[in-house]
């Protein structure tokens, strides 16, 4: 068994912010987005990895942005504090995954297409807010601790999958009594992201509506992002599409409203 403890230090890997970085974030969280433009010029790690994914074909930019500051004004607050999450979990993801048949480029683009079809949503239910605009973000963050685990318990995992057709999320609860959205809210509370972020993760699992209607709304969003997302080719070879059971039910009064938006370009 797999205790909270070692989810935990797995989870506390996720290293110190550089200074740059905190101050990119603090300003940010201040709606400073010159100040947080000049902060990030100065790592240029982040600057890169932003270069990078802004200029990824899903973000639909004819021509190349290569300023920080440009990138920063078209990305605005809250695509920007999302994109610098993202960029977070790069610090923490495998040099090499073996588990989940991923790569660093893979990796960053499975980030990159949760983000847009994120904001997508956001923007369609008119909602503007760049704490539950970074949410997305947990969902890759709790993937690469949920490959940290499987590779500590491969033949746990194999066994397990060889009995029954069932999915990773499950696996992972009989492992360590924990699932991918109960290690996303223990990643939002080390972030000190707000409680209704780890209420929304909880909901998009399917099986753990929240009370609050605005909250479940969110979280049905959520779920259907997820599975649509971790469905396509790409994340299917990965292995990527067994982690999330899909709940019908739960999502069938909007389903039609989300398969039309996905349909937008």
């Amino acid at each position: 068994m797999i205790t909270i403890d070692k989810i935990d230090s797995y989870i506390n890997r996720i290293p110190p912010a550089p200074e740059a970085l905190k101050l990119t974030l603090a300003h940010l969280n201040l709606g400073d987005i010159t100040k947080a433009a000049l902060a990030a010029k100065e790592d240029r790690a982040l600057s890169a990895y932003l270069k990078d994914m802004v200029n990824k074909p899903i973000f639909g930019f004819r021509n190349e942005v290569s300023e920080i500051p440009q990138i920063f004004g078209i990305l605005g607050v809250s695509k920007t504090q999302q994109a610098v999450y993202n960029y977070m979990m790069t610090l923490l993801s495998p040099s090499k995954w073996i588990f989940f048949k991923l790569n660093k480029t893979s990796f960053t683009n499975l980030q990159a297409d949760l983000s847009v079809n994120w904001q997508k949503i956001l923007s369609h239910l008119e909602i503007v807010d760049k704490d539950i605009q970074s949410s997305i973000s947990l969902l890759p963050a709790s993937i690469i601790v949920a490959e940290a685990l499987f590779c500590e318990k491969i033949d746990d995992v194999n066994l397990l999958r060889s009995v029954n057709p069932i999915d990773l999320n499950t696996i992972l609860k009989r492992l360590c009594h924990t699932d991918l959205f109960d290690i996303c809210q223990r990643i939002a509370q080390k972030w000190e992201m707000n409680k209704e972020i780890a209420e929304i993760i909880q909901s998009a699992s399917g099986v753990k509506p929240s009370t609050d209607e605005k909250i479940n709304n969110l979280g049905k969003w959520m779920h259907l992002l997820l599975f649509y997302t971790l469905s396509q080719p790409t994340y299917i070879e990965a292995d990527l599409n067994n982690f999330i059971d899909f709940q019908i039910e739960y999502v069938e009064d909007i389903y039609e409203d989300f398969s039309k938006l996905m349909e937008i370009s």
